[in-house]
């Protein structure tokens, strides 16, 4: 019974990419490394790759958009950590919100000039639309992410930013888990839209600054589907078919830990009803987004995990409850992953991005992100912020 009602749980979860089951937490100790599991040579294309990012390359997440006055203090926890970039998100609403063309650039010019003045290099995610490029009905809300009724309008964004900020946005993530519903205005995952949206965003990016590297969306892990999400192997097909691999630089991915140490391998995850039984759940699920790219001819190109890491154990959001960690392994967990990645993924893994430096208004009660974050609201740095600092890069 008790299998029973852990499956179904979890599956309830699975749109937010997460699972449901809860277990005894282990001891703080940081946990032996399991053997890991000979990497399929799937993983090497023909072709060597290209590398716009060293490999690995360490960026961390900041949110301090509406937090300006602490946005120094995160850009030197950053330095004083040793990760050269930093991710911030540009929501498309907060810059040309008030109509077509009418833009407010005040916080992303301080942004810009502060990580610019740090010496750190800064990867953008654009997303979020106004309201005035939606349709509104009656029957139909609309929610916080969703395309707008015409791509043209999100492509002259992408080609107004990146011309104010040629050659200082260094990499621009194009949307966020278009293979949630969530992510998509309520409607169903569409690989073929999305890659349409790419393609005019890319070229808009591409006109004005050449250089600029374009990552395509990080995509959500999960095994859900249509019309609620769509598992991000098969999104990410579904882009490929749709002629994705020539609008897009660097491949994006999301890739949580859940439960599971991160050198398991997908498929022992995958029979493992206390890591979750789905390969989606592994951290080494990257691999299995690798390998397509490698079987679609794309394996020249490198990929860049745009938010990782394990939320501590909590009982405020019951979503994220099942896969949660104590602090110890948090930070153990996040070492190892960097670990792993630089002993057998080089050189195809690129930017590789720590969730989070946490906004200063954030709360545990309010926020889940408060719960993964690897340095607290008022600066505190928590023990994964101490281990990344210290850890050989």
């Amino acid at each position: 019974m008790k299998i029973r009602l852990l499956a179904l749980v979890m599956g309830l979860a699975l749109l937010v990419s997460c699972g449901t089951a809860v277990a005894e937490p282990p001891a703080p100790a940081p946990t032996p490394s399991p053997s890991p599991t000979p990497l399929p040579t799937a993983l090497m294309g023909d072709e060597p790759v290209t590398p716009l990012f060293a490999s690995p390359d360490y960026g961390i997440h900041i949110s301090q958009w509406w937090q300006l006055d602490a946005l120094d203090r995160d850009l030197k926890l950053a330095q004083e950590m040793g990760f050269g970039w930093i991710k911030q998100t540009f929501s498309w609403r907060d810059i040309e919100g008030y109509g077509k063309n009418q833009y407010d650039w005040f916080r992303p010019d301080v942004i810009v000039e502060s990580v610019e003045n740090a010496g750190l290099k800064l990867v953008v995610r654009i997303d979020r639309q106004p309201l005035w490029s939606v349709r509104s009905l009656p029957d139909e809300k609309i929610t916080p992410n969703q395309p707008p009724v015409d791509y043209q309008d999100f492509a002259d964004f992408c080609g107004v930013l990146a011309a104010r900020y040629k050659g200082r946005i260094a990499a621009y993530q194009v949307w966020n888990e278009p293979n949630l519903s969530r992510e998509w205005g309520n409607e169903s995952p569409d690989p073929v839209a999305y890659t349409e949206l790419l393609k005019v965003c890319y070229e808009a990016i591409k006109a004005a600054d050449p250089d600029a590297i374009v990552i395509s969306a990080g995509l959500a892990p999960t095994g859900t589907q249509p019309p609620a999400a769509m598992p991000d192997t098969d999104y990410l097909q579904g882009m490929y078919d749709a002629g994705a691999a020539s609008y897009f630089d660097v491949l994006g991915v999301h890739a949580p830990g859940y439960k599971a140490p991160p050198e398991l391998a997908a498929d022992e995850v995958a029979t493992s009803v206390e890591y979750g039984q789905g390969r989606w759940f592994a951290f080494r699920h990257v691999e299995d987004m690798r390998a397509i790219m490698v079987a679609n001819g794309d394996g020249a190109k490198q990929v860049a995990i745009m938010e990782m890491g394990w939320i501590l154990n909590q009982d405020l959001h019951a979503d994220y409850t099942w896969h949660g960690v104590t602090e110890e392994q948090q930070a153990d967990y996040l070492v190892r992953a960097y670990q792993y990645a630089q002993e057998n993924w080089q050189p195809w893994i690129g930017l590789m991005t720590t969730i989070y430096m946490a906004d200063a208004k954030w709360t545990p009660e309010e926020n889940e992100q408060w719960w993964w974050s690897i340095v607290l609201p008022d600066g505190t740095p928590r023990l994964a912020y101490d281990a990344l600092k210290t850890m050989p890069k």
